[in-house]
């Protein structure tokens, strides 16, 4: 069971709110249940939301926590003065302390683009999103000289939803590339590869690991078991090795961590959050 609901009030998406919410939750043992609130861009619509907050308040027995990134004023002076959850106001902690700081005002903008058909970032994302499904899984070696990075690695560990992590919220262009029993034979990179050596990173995992999450997919088969995972995994991790391939293994870490690592290793000179 949930020891509390927790509410992420936004006049745009929600998601800002969210992650900064689910960071700072993070740090207590505790599962709170999670709704969304998002595009409360009325007055009306935050009225809505004060009498879905309170009600739950009465329900639970417990002051639900809200976490706010509201920057019409309005709109938010009707949550401020009607909530009665713990109500954390990101814009108010930390926008209007910069703004005093800084001396300018801070745009107000509601979301991360003010209009996304004329922002570049945005654009880039998109084509970055597009470049990254066209070469998941070695299926185009067509324009690698394009991409960001390309992540090599045994099926299943962790290529492809690193790929489109590093896509959507950095903005890069990434390419994978599995690493198969011909390769291992040939004890060499798949030749596509080879001119674009400076831009690969190779993701490894423990064979156990692998064997686990092979088996939900194609359980009882030689592509899951133990003796066959272990065999790839050592050989791949050879091949990086001879190759002077930089590398690590996903075995422990959250998507976040694994891109992190990336980032730092390879230093890409364009970045977009």
């Amino acid at each position: 069971m949930h020891s509390r609901t927790v509410f992420f009030v936004s006049d745009g998406t929600g998601i800002t709110a969210e992650t900064f919410g689910n960071a700072i939750l993070a740090q207590f043992e505790m599962k709170p249940r999670h709704v969304r609130l998002p595009f409360i861009d009325t007055v009306d619509k935050a009225h809505q939301a004060v009498r879905q907050i309170n009600h739950t308040g009465e329900v639970e027995g417990k002051k639900p926590i809200v976490f706010t990134t509201l920057v019409n004023m309005e709109v938010l002076k009707v949550i401020q003065e009607g909530c009665k959850g713990m109500l954390l106001d990101m814009f108010g902690t930390f926008v209007h302390p910069l703004e005093e700081e800084l001396g300018i005002k801070s745009n107000h903008r509601i979301g991360r683009f003010s209009d996304v058909s004329r922002s570049k970032e945005y654009n880039d994302r998109i084509e970055a999103i597009n470049f990254s499904l066209a070469h998941d899984d070695g299926q185009s070696n067509r324009d690698l000289a394009g991409a960001d990075v390309i992540l090599v690695g045994v099926s299943r560990s962790g290529k492809t939803p690193t790929s489109l992590y590093l896509a959507m919220q950095c903005g890069l262009k990434a390419a994978n590339y599995p690493l198969i029993p011909e390769d291992f034979e040939r004890r060499q990179l798949p030749p596509a590869l080879v001119p674009f050596r400076n831009k690969i990173f190779g993701l490894t995992i423990s064979p156990d690991r692998l064997a686990e999450i092979r088996a939900e997919r194609r359980p009882n088969s030689r592509y899951a078991s133990l003796e066959n995972c272990r065999m790839e995994v050592s050989e791949a991790e050879s091949m990086m090795r001879r190759s002077g391939i930089r590398w690590l293994s996903t075995t422990t870490k959250s998507i976040e961590e694994i891109a992190t690592t990336i980032l730092q290793e390879i230093r890409p000179e364009r970045l977009v959050y």
